[in-house]
């Protein structure tokens, strides 16, 4: 219920900039027919698509959707296809971060040392065995 009336509610501030920008007027029986054809059709692509990812699922012999599998959806939208494919690269980006600062933090928990910590401690060593 929740989503169909955020759906009505855009739909809705939809209109009004139409009616603004184009000098018509919008019925609140129109809002409301719009806005459940909006929300049924969304409610038909959604169920679409899972019916697809499941039989590209079972021809790739998986069970989990991974994100080529959505890319392969949204080929036919190109715009769909920018955005997934940059919002795909953008979580990738964020997911190395995430496991190098992992991998930083786990090697100085255990008394180990960071890089530049172990090129300072190298570069002392030697000034000392020079001296």
């Amino acid at each position: 219920q929740r989503l169909k009336a955020a759906v009505h509610y855009t739909v809705g501030c939809l209109c009004q900039e139409v009616e603004e920008d184009k000098d018509v007027q919008f019925s609140k029986q129109s809002i409301a027919a719009i806005s459940e054809i909006t929300f049924r059709q969304c409610v038909s692509a959604g169920k679409n698509a899972e019916g697809c990812f499941l039989i590209l699922c079972r021809h790739a012999k998986r069970t989990t959707v991974n994100t080529e599998d959505v890319k392969l959806l949204a080929r036919r939208s190109s715009s769909l296809l920018r955005y997934i494919t940059q919002k795909s690269e953008e979580l990738a980006s964020s997911n190395m971060e995430q496991k190098e600062k992992k991998k930083k933090k786990s090697s100085t928990a255990k008394g180990g040392r960071t890089p530049g910590e172990q090129e300072a401690a190298v570069t002392e060593n030697e000034d000392s065995n020079m001296s």
